[in-house]
Order: structure tokens, then C-alpha cells, then sequence
């Protein structure tokens, strides 16, 4: 019988600690105890679990006696600051901020690509970003058939990466936007969605509280986190430095354009590939067809994942995938996930259960 366990989820009122609450239960993850904690202002709400309500408690350096495992989603500062007081107590931390992903001694773990990795952890274990779980969870059945040479992905990710105010944000313009749509529209002033009307597209910003660095409402932002002195993001050197880590290929040559689209929930990605050696996409499909965590969509009626399939499911969804004539050995794929389950919350349960429940 499996050990039940006091679980505490940091972080538990924000989208991806709601979202590991949600696929505790629906795994029926062996818990003893829930323990939800989150920052002052959250203090006093409840969260469901099962049959019962979870009053939500401050995360203090208290929090952690007599928890059995940890799961962080709270923003890297708090990572850095409550994890390493967390392991000193015995408990068992598996992080989904960026706090330890490039440690050499924290364990940056996809449990299909490379749950090897968590023999050696030391008690925290590190979820990689979002976007590149699904992506690497794609990519490793094909890169062990013929190795990949070379990496370019573009991504389209959706508001809730950004978190639960982003979402809002991108309610609230679609909506002002819409009425504005219909005032002009009623008025006959030839008003345009694209925002030529500069009035029309101010009145549409009102009193909307921007958490993005541009109106995400019928728009793409070409940012998603900061700028780095090279002139790519933050996001973008993620993927590139988590890729080569998970893979074990300090080397391998990544590069990746991440673009936040106006979209809820799931992310998609256009990966770009070349291999060391022939593969052809029919054998690509019956790779990615029989790996595990992966669903392939991709047939003769041309049908392909888009995101509306993928929010609320646990799948890494796969299509179009096709042969990519400029260069020697090369494939394109179309690679769709929901970016608040297998990219964050699925991804740390799946972890927590190869360390608990094998």
C-alpha cells in the first residue's frame, strides 16, 4: 500500500497551484494532508480538495514541519527563499520557478524524457519551463531514433503563462475591444480591429490593468520576459539552456522566438529540426504515436492539434508533421499542450509520483 503523505502546494491560489490541487485529486495521489499555503493577502480563502475545503495558510518558515513533499509555484524569490529551509526539515521539494533549473546539483527533470535524473537529487528537483517541457517531451523519442542536430523553435503561448492577471488582461481588451467594434460599427466610421482609429484604440486600454508589455487582445507580443543584452529574452534562454540540460547536450544548437498570442490556456510551438541521420515522417509518426505522454494528430484530413483541444488535458499533442527540404535531414512539427498542467502542474505530480509511489 502506498505511504499517504502531508502535501503542501506554495503558492496554492495562483493558476498553477489551483491546477496542482486539481491534478492531485484527479491522480489520486496518495495524500494524507493538504497543506495550502500562499502570501499574506491570500490568508483565510479556501481551496477545494476532494469532499473537503482547505483553509489557506501563510507561507512562513514554519509552514514545513511535518510535510512530506512540497510542491512550489510561487515565484522564484520564494524558491530561493523557503526551499532550502523546506529540505532542511526532510521535506521533499519539486520547484516550478526558475530558482534552481540551471543548479548542476538540482536534478531538471521531464520524468518520459529523463526520470534518470532524479537518482541523484538532494531533495529538490526542479520542473523546467513550460514551454519546453512539451517540447522536449515531443522531441526525445525522435532524437533518440536519429539524434538531433540542430533546434529552431517559434512559440505561441498563451495569457495563462503570465499568470492569472495576464488572463484577465486579455479578457478585459477582447471585451472593450468587441464594444468598441460595435460603437463604430453602429456609427458607420469605418473602424478597423488593427486599431487605426486612434481614439477608438485608447478608449479600448481604459482602466485595463496591464500586466504584459503590450495590449494582448487581438494582438502578438513578440516579448515574453525580459530582454537580455543579446537581444533575446529570458524565455527564449530558457529554452535554450533546459533543452541542452535535460537532453544532456551542453552543446546541442537550440534557438527559439517565443511570442505570446492572444490565447487562454495552451501553448503551441513550430519546431524546425535536423537530425544526424534520415528520418522520414511517416517513421516519426509511429515513434511519437507509441511514446508515452504524447497524442499524434496528424492525417490524411490534413486535421492538426490546436489549442481549444489541448486546454484541460494531459497530452503533449503532435501534428503536421512533414519533411523540411532546405536543409539535409530535416522535419517540422506542430507541438500543442496546455502550458498550466503537463507544462507545470502534471509535470510536478508525475515527478512526485516516480519519487513516492514506484
Amino acid at each position: 500500500m502506498k505511504k499517504r503523505l502531508v502535501v503542501a502546494v506554495v503558492g496554492a491560489t495562483g493558476a498553477v497551484g489551483t491546477e496542482m490541487i486539481r491534478v492531485l485529486e484527479q491522480r489520486r495521489f496518495p495524500v494524507k494532508q493538504l497543506v495550502a499555503l500562499a502570501s499574506e493577502r491570500s490568508v483565510g480563502k479556501r481551496v477545494r480538495f476532494g469532499s473537503s475545503s482547505v483553509t489557506v495558510r501563510q507561507l512562513t518558515e514554519e509552514s514545513f514541519r511535518g510535510v512530506d513533499l512540497a510542491l512550489f509555484s510561487a515565484g522564484a524569490d520564494r524558491s530561493r527563499q523557503f526551499a532550502p529551509i523546506a529540505v532542511a526539515g526532510g521535506t521533499v521539494v519539486v520547484d516550478n520557478s526558475s530558482a534552481f533549473r540551471m543548479d548542476p546539483q538540482v536534478p531538471l527533470v521531464v520524468p518520459e524524457v529523463n526520470a534518470e535524473a532524479l537518482r541523484d537529487h538532494r531533495n529538490i528537483i526542479a520542473n523546467p519551463n513550460c514551454s519546453t517541457i512539451q517540447m522536449v517531451v515531443a522531441l526525445k523519442p525522435l532524437h533518440d531514433a536519429a539524434r538531433i542536430t540542430r533546434i529552431v523553435v517559434s512559440t505561441y503561448q498563451s495569457a495563462s503563462g503570465a499568470g492569472a492577471k495576464a488572463m484577465y488582461q486579455l479578457w478585459a481588451e477582447t471585451g472593450a475591444m468587441l464594444k468598441a467594434w460595435r460603437q463604430f460599427e453602429r456609427r458607420r466610421n469605418g473602424f478597423r480591429v488593427a486599431g487605426s482609429n486612434g481614439a477608438a484604440k485608447r478608449s479600448s486600454r481604459a482602466a485595463i490593468a496591464r500586466v504584459l508589455p503590450d495590449q494582448i487582445g487581438f494582438n502578438v507580443i513578440p516579448q515574453v520576459d525580459v530582454f537580455l543584452p543579446d537581444g533575446s529574452t529570458k524565455e527564449e534562454q530558457k529554452m535554450v539552456n533546459e533543452t541542452r540540460k535535460i537532453f544532456g547536450e551542453p552543446s546541442l544548437p537550440v534557438s527559439a522566438t517565443c511570442v505570446r498570442v492572444p490565447v487562454f490556456i495552451a501553448h503551441s510551438e513550430a519546431v524546425n529540426l535536423a537530425f544526424e541521420r534520415e528520418l522520414s515522417p511517416e517513421r516519426a509518426r509511429q515513434l511519437l504515436g507509441r511514446a508515452e505522454g504524447v497524442l499524434v494528430i496528424d492525417d490524411e484530413q490534413r486535421r492538426y492539434p490546436v489549442p481549444v483541444d489541448a486546454a484541460g488535458n494531459d497530452p503533449v499533442y503532435v501534428g503536421r508533421i512533414r519533411r523540411d527540404p532546405s536543409v539535409a535531414h530535416g522535419l517540422n512539427l506542430w507541438v500543442v499542450s496546455d502550458n498550466l498542467r503537463k507544462g507545470a502542474a502534471l509535470n510536478a505530480v508525475q515527478i512526485a509520483e516516480r519519487l513516492f509511489c514506484r
